[in-house]
């Protein structure tokens, strides 16, 4: 009796040192619908075929991303795969900095155990460190099955506010919506002698950010940590594939008990603010933009114009 004790007492002591000690790595592919974009390009007479492959040439890197989460039983990072800008990509100031608000850049800590996470964000030179809380979803669990990268995957579903610095989620308002601002800037127009606006012609002018958006998730019991991809955790198993909105983050490859460990820690370098702050400061630079395009499009020039939140 004593020695089966003892040998228990073994097994519990050389368990805990592997969950000390365990470490992965998964690698995401992330992939944001443009068809949208594409749709409204493919109807714009203004918008030359040079211009529209320059266009999605620059969607495609902006929607189109690797990340790379190492992960342990407690906390995460998750970062995107750096790669080598090809020549004749360079973006100006305006496209870097929504570039930046597409998914990437930055450093990403999640601790699971403390329900919290840290994200280092750099806009126009400015580096900001955006410390909060891990926002909870009521996850919907569902029997549904399928298998990713040979893992039996099970299927959750949940509601998720959406981030209003996130233009992943920019979307093209509806047709009613669209009528009724244009219902509205007529009437308007009755009551005032202002000269009329240039019209724009980018085809970011009509969009918007929703409230919130559909997450569908596939978790898979076989790693047995509460974990995945950016924010997303609360299930009971590594999350392999996320659909949120537009965007699709799906694993493509696993690596577990990695020699190479990470050091999993939070970075420390910028302003400290809240999710909230930094959501404020973005929608403060955009109207900025939305300005200044205002201002070229009075001296016939196309501009963003993009509306935050609704």
């Amino acid at each position: 009796m004593k020695k089966i004790i003892t040998t228990l007492s073994l097994i519990i002591a050389s368990f805990s040192s592997f969950a000390q000690d365990f470490q992965g790595m998964a690698v995401y592919e992330s992939k944001t619908s443009t068809a949208e974009f594409k749709s409204r390009m493919e109807g714009n007479k203004d918008i030359t075929p040079e211009m529209q492959k320059m266009i999605e040439d620059r969607m495609k890197s902006m929607f189109e991303k690797t990340f790379i989460l190492n992960f342990d039983k407690n906390a995460s990072i998750y970062k995107e795969e750096e790669k080598l800008e090809a020549p004749g990509t360079q973006n100006g100031g305006g496209m870097r900095m929504m570039s930046s608000f597409m998914g990437g850049g930055g450093t990403q800590y999640k601790n699971i155990k403390e329900k919290s996470f840290v994200i280092d964000k750099e806009i126009m030179g400015k580096e900001f460190l955006i410390q909060d809380t891990l926002p909870k979803l009521d996850w919907k669990m569902s029997q549904e099955t399928k298998e990713i990268g040979g893992y039996m995957c099970f299927k959750a579903t949940a509601k998720q506010k959406a981030s209003q610095s996130d233009f992943r989620n920019f979307r093209m308002r509806k047709e009613d919506d669209k009528n009724k601002k244009d219902s509205n800037v007529s009437e308007q127009a009755k009551q005032t002698t202002t000269p009329e606006k240039p019209k724009s012609t980018n085809l970011m002018s009509e969009g918007e950010i929703p409230k919130e958006i559909e997450v569908v998730a596939w978790y898979t019991p076989e790693i047995p940590v509460s974990n995945g991809p950016e924010n997303y955790f609360g299930l009971p198993g590594l999350i392999l594939e996320v659909s949120a909105g537009k965007t699709t983050l799906l694993c493509s490859k696993i690596a577990m008990n990695v020699k190479d460990k990470k050091e999993i820690k939070a970075p420390t370098k910028g302003k400290v603010v809240t999710q909230k702050e930094y959501d404020e400061i973005v929608a403060k630079k955009m109207e900025e933009f939305r300005q200044m395009n205002q201002n070229q499009n009075r001296g016939g020039n196309g501009g963003m114009q993009m509306r935050i939140g609704g």
